[in-house]
């Protein structure tokens, strides 16, 4: 054995070693158990310059803290109860449309802005930054995957009322369809309008919209 190989059994030893040591360390010190009230504590204090809005963001209502306390994984009765309530919270257009302006909803679909420390132009409207949970257009490159592929969701599933208010929920308030979802209560709590909201809808839905244009082979 030459060169860097000969590194390797002594290296690996050698990690081994200040491994056990710092288990053993750690051990004796019988250091307390880290407690909620601590994490609580932590987070208020590195918020300490924040805005008051933002503060209030540390603050769980009750679907959050049951979520907290499930692990997002709540039970069956838990589930249906964040579900009725939440149901509560939506608000329909009241002209009853749930259908928008696609091409808003494109824009609003690929814009981040207002979940920023900096996004303070009061001008500028809330972005849905869906671009970053899921691929819409067949035609994006760039995108997450914390939530499934949206590409030919409208044309899939038809353009029934009911298929409308589905999504219109679903961007209004997740929890209200999904207990302890990932997907942000957009309307309800305040970050997208109702009328953001359905265009955000026209867009998902509309047989015009990239999202259910077929791919290009």
């Amino acid at each position: 054995m030459s060169g860097p190989r000969r590194l390797v059994l002594p290296l690996v030893l050698a990690l081994a070693l200040i491994g056990a040591v710092g288990w053993g360390v750690m051990h004796r010190l019988r250091l307390p158990a880290i407690t909620h009230a601590d994490i609580d504590a932590a987070l208020a204090a590195s918020w300490s310059t924040a805005a008051p809005d933002w503060k209030a963001r540390l603050k769980q209502d009750e679907t959050q803290r049951d979520c907290t306390e499930a692990r997002n994984a709540p039970d069956a009765g838990m589930s249906e109860a964040i579900k009725v309530r939440e149901r509560k919270r939506i608000v329909y257009p009241p002209d009853g449309v749930l259908l928008g302006d696609w091409k808003r909803g494109e824009a609003l679909a690929q814009s981040g802005y207002g979940g920023r420390f900096t996004d303070t132009n009061p001008a500028q409207a809330n972005g849905g930054n869906c671009y970053a949970c899921h691929q819409l257009a067949a035609a994006e490159i760039s995108y997450g995957t914390l939530g499934p592929s949206l590409t030919g969701y409208g044309r899939a599933r038809g353009a029934s009322a009911e298929a409308r208010r589905a999504v219109y929920d679903k961007i209004y308030d997740a929890q209200a369809v999904l207990a302890c979802s990932s997907m942000p209560r957009f309307g309800a709590s305040g970050f997208l309008t109702v009328e953001q909201i359905r265009d955000l809808v026209a867009y998902v839905m509309s047989p015009d919209s990239p999202v259910n244009s077929p791919a290009k082979p």
